[in-house]
C-alpha cells in the first residue's frame, strides 16, 4: 500500500490519539469523513494499523514491579528457542518477549505484582530447561520516558 502524506499523517495521529473521532481525524488531514474511513479502512485491513490499545497508568491503578531480564540460552537448538519462546507467551506477566541478537538470547518485560510472584516466574523460566538458561534481571526503578508511538518522519522515506 502507498504511504502518501496523508495516510503518514493519519498514522502519525492514530499511534497518538486512538480514540479521535472520524469526523475530527478527517479534518485535521483535511479530508471528508468518508475519504478518512475509507483510508483508515484500508490501513487496518493491510494490518498497518492495530490492534487499539489504551495506556494504562500501572502507578495509579494498582502496585506492580516492573523487571527487565535478558535471557541467555546455552543450547541453542531450534527446540529450545521454541519451548522457551512458548513459556514466554504462556505467562500473563511477561508482557513483551524479543529475540535479539548479540549477547543475549532474548530480552523481555515482565510486570508482577510484587517480587514474590516475579521470583515464582523467574523460576519458571529457568525450569523450562534446568542448567540450561541464565537470566539476568533489572528492576526498573523510573520509567524516563514511556513509549508513545514510533518517529515516522524519520522512519518513513517520501
Amino acid at each position: 500500500m502507498h504511504l502518501d502524506k496523508i495516510n503518514r499523517k493519519i498514522l502519525s495521529i492514530l499511534q497518538q490519539e486512538a480514540r479521535i473521532t472520524n469526523q475530527q481525524l478527517a479534518e485535521r488531514v483535511g479530508l471528508s469523513p468518508s475519504s478518512c474511513l475509507n483510508r483508515v479502512k484500508k490501513l487496518e485491513e493491510q494490518e498497518l494499523i492495530g490492534p487499539y490499545l489504551g495506556v494504562l497508568r500501572m502507578e495509579k491503578l494498582c502496585r506492580s514491579v516492573t523487571v527487565i531480564v535478558t535471557v541467555s540460552l546455552k543450547d541453542q537448538s531450534t527446540d529450545s528457542f521454541r519451548a522457551f519462546e512458548k513459556a514466554a507467551r504462556d505467562i500473563p506477566e511477561v508482557v513483551e518477549c524479543y529475540t535479539v541478537s548479540g549477547t543475549f538470547d532474548f530480552f523481555m518485560r515482565i510486570v508482577a505484582p510484587d517480587m514474590l510472584r516475579y521470583n515464582q516466574i523467574n523460576d519458571q523460566l529457568l525450569d523450562i530447561n534446568p542448567g540450561m538458561v541464565n537470566l539476568s534481571s533489572h528492576v526498573v526503578l523510573n520509567t524516563d520516558k514511556p513509549f508513545r508511538g514510533y518517529p515516522l518522519e524519520q522512519l518513513l522515506e517520501d
